[in-house]
């Protein structure tokens, strides 16, 4: 009996690994090419696994792609709390709202395909795949929302700022830089240094 369960929980960590390495490839493929250019043969060859075996995991290429991108919002929502979170009692809001800027462009053109993927194919996928991404993307919202707010109540900003507004325009600077931004010709601080400044210059 306990030989069985332990051939049991190897069954269902090896299962678990190839579907991560599924997704993981997915994430890859999807930021590249886009959600019209994603193969699953392609995902199939980066994840090693043989293309039919995808269907064993998710229910249809659409089914994937709706995974990688929800948890491309979900990554990038936990990863910036987590690094709200860590600054010190009192740090003022608008240190707090750069750090949100370096944190964003971070996870987005650094530690995260899965981020990428769902920024660059936003506006290209089905509303039926957009559709559980938008309490994820709300309550990032919500974020920026707050810290821009703290902010405004602290008189960091100058006067006539319409916060939604500015909340849209910041966020969607910062989500256009994977479009354009080439690491070949320029690091991540320079690029963070100057996000800082373009944002700090234009609310304060």
């Amino acid at each position: 009996m306990v030989l069985k369960q332990a051939a049991s929980i190897d069954a269902d960590s090896k299962s678990a690994r190839t579907r991560l390495r599924i997704l993981d490839a997915a994430a890859e493929v999807l930021s590249a090419r886009g959600y019209a250019g994603m193969r699953l043969s392609d995902v199939a060859e980066k994840a090693e696994v043989q293309a039919p075996a995808i269907y064993y995991y998710f229910a249809s290429r659409e089914d994937l792609i709706e995974e990688v991108m929800y948890a491309g919002i979900a990554q990038m929502r936990e990863h910036l709390a987590a690094a709200l979170d860590a600054l010190p009692d009192g740090t003022p809001p608008l240190e707090r709202l750069t750090v949100a800027v370096e944190e964003h462009l971070r996870h987005e053109l650094e530690l995260s395909n899965y981020a990428t993927a769902a920024i660059r194919n936003a506006g290209q996928v089905p509303e039926t795949i957009r559709h559980r991404n938008t309490e994820e993307q709300r309550a990032y919202g919500e974020i920026w929302a707050h810290l821009l707010k703290s902010a405004h109540e602290a008189g960091e900003l100058r006067d006539g700022i319409d916060l939604h507004m500015a909340q849209m325009l910041v966020i969607g600077a910062l989500n256009w830089t994977g479009e354009w931004w080439d690491p070949q010709r320029g690091n991540i601080e320079a690029l963070v240094s100057n996000a800082k400044s373009f944002v700090l210059n234009g609310l304060t």
